[in-house]
């Protein structure tokens, strides 16, 4: 042993030694990690070394069991930290996690930060040889895995969900640098992309024909999340040239009415509330309305699948209707195949759509809630509220009707919208965000 820490010492003495990472070497996801990083950490005078050899055990005086519960840090001072610790402190090592280190200095960011180590340790699938902790699953399950999927299969899924927690931890990590509406798009891109990440590595499990053009134009090009339509390789039914330029020319008139509304008519309302709304409103009309449906229409005529995010959502005649069709498509997608289907085959349709509406609500806190630093419970009460107004329709008749279902839908929809852009998020988000943009 002391022979080998003798040639380890000696030779990273070029590179100020200041200490050891220790890994499961029978991981999988351990190994790639060290390939990744074992340069970036060589050069800050870390160096690998797995828990299995018998030197590591003795110098931390652990078991073989103990050795292999988490990853640990043994620095050059003597100084040994494991699990979240030693991930924090590995953090600060390297400038651009330096802020999410600092960060987890605060107790319910550590503890959070925790939570996700001990997540993904659960998930982490090892090598069979020594029947590895870290894939903490009965000796059938891990024979299963093979069969369902390959290793390369496996690890993207690992790293999709990976992707989901750890994004916006990284988006979480810049609000001490970045101005309320900065932190609010950090968030929401954050958000996005995770979910663009998972519901890609998804669609690439089950289909191993996807171009790498349309799986990258799929990621950055288009904000739809149905990965599956999108990357299919089967031609999208051919729409018609006329009814392209139709969609194209609506399109670019609801473009133009938002930035007027946006830039010209917002700027002329005294009462700020209200100028925010109508920025928000042009936003929307600019984007969802404009942009995306300018989009849609592009790779439909290449005849790629590519559904509108936006559809008609003010001819719905149900609050089903309107959230599970025709309101924000990209998210309808995320929620039925994410949180509403896997819920609804265990705990059946009504407490899933709850729980659907419950995970919306928590998002848009995040976005929301949080860069305003007030209004919390407000957007998920908001969504539990929808969710609760389906049930409703789906109970009683008289709320279905064609005239009555438009009204009751409205009515639950917009009427209670300031529980979800709450006045604090108006004011100290939107105002100021229009304000930089030049739009006030």
């Amino acid at each position: 042993m002391i022979s080998e820490l003798t040639e380890i010492t000696e030779g990273a003495e070029v590179n100020s030694f200041r200490g050891w990472i220790f890994y499961d070497e029978d991981c999988g996801f351990c190994r790639n990690l060290v390939l990744r990083l074992e340069r970036v950490f060589a050069k800050r005078g870390f160096y690998f070394e797995p828990l299995q050899r018998q030197w590591v055990r003795d110098r931390l005086d652990l078991t073989p069991p103990q050795a292999l519960e988490e990853m640990r840090v043994l620095t050059a001072d003597a100084q040994v930290c494991g699990g979240t610790d030693a991930v924090i402190f590995l953090a600060r090592q390297l400038w651009w996690a330096a802020p999410f280190a600092a960060l987890a200095r605060f107790a319910f960011i550590h503890v959070l930060v925790d939570r996700l180590y001990r997540w993904v340790a659960a998930q982490r699938r090892c090598a069979p040889k020594l029947g590895g902790t870290c894939f903490r699953t009965s000796h059938s399950a891990r024979n299963a895995l093979p069969r369902r999927m390959g290793h390369a299969e496996a690890r993207r899924s690992e790293y999709g969900w990976f992707a989901l927690l750890l994004l916006p931890l990284l988006g979480l990590s810049t609000k001490p640098f970045l101005p309320a509406w900065g932190f609010m798009w950090a968030m929401a891109f954050a958000i996005f992309f995770a979910c663009k990440w998972l519901t890609l590595g998804i669609a690439l499990r089950r289909s191993k024909s996807a171009s790498p053009f349309r799986a990258l134009a799929y990621l950055v090009a288009w904000p739809g999340m149905d990965a599956k339509r999108f990357l299919s390789r089967d031609p999208a039914p051919r729409v018609p040239i006329s009814t392209m330029l139709k969609t194209a020319v609506v399109a670019i008139a609801r473009i133009l009415v938002g930035i007027s509304l946006l830039f010209a008519i917002a700027r002329r309302v005294h009462d700020p509330i209200l100028a925010g709304w109508i920025g928000m409103v042009g936003m929307i009309l600019l984007l969802h309305f404009g942009l995306f449906s300018l989009l849609s229409a592009g790779w439909r005529t290449v005849r790629i699948d590519a559904a509108p995010i936006m559809d008609a959502p003010l001819r719905s005649t149900s609050v089903a209707e309107f959230w599970g069709r025709r309101w924000n498509g990209a998210f309808n997608d995320l929620a039925l195949g994410l949180v509403f289907r896997p819920m609804a085959r265990r705990v059946g349709a009504t407490t899933a759509t709850v729980a659907a509406f419950a995970v919306s609500g928590l998002i848009h806190e995040m976005v929301i809630s949080l860069p305003a630093g007030a209004g919390f419970g407000l957007p998920t009460g908001y969504f539990l509220l929808q969710g609760l107004a389906i049930l409703a329709q789906r109970k009683w008749a008289v709320l279905r009707g064609d005239i009555s279902g438009w009204l009751f839908t409205m009515i639950i929809v917009a009427a209670p919208a300031s529980w979800l852009f709450h006045p604090p998020f108006v004011r100290r988000v939107i105002i100021p965000f229009m304000q930089a943009i030049g739009a006030l």
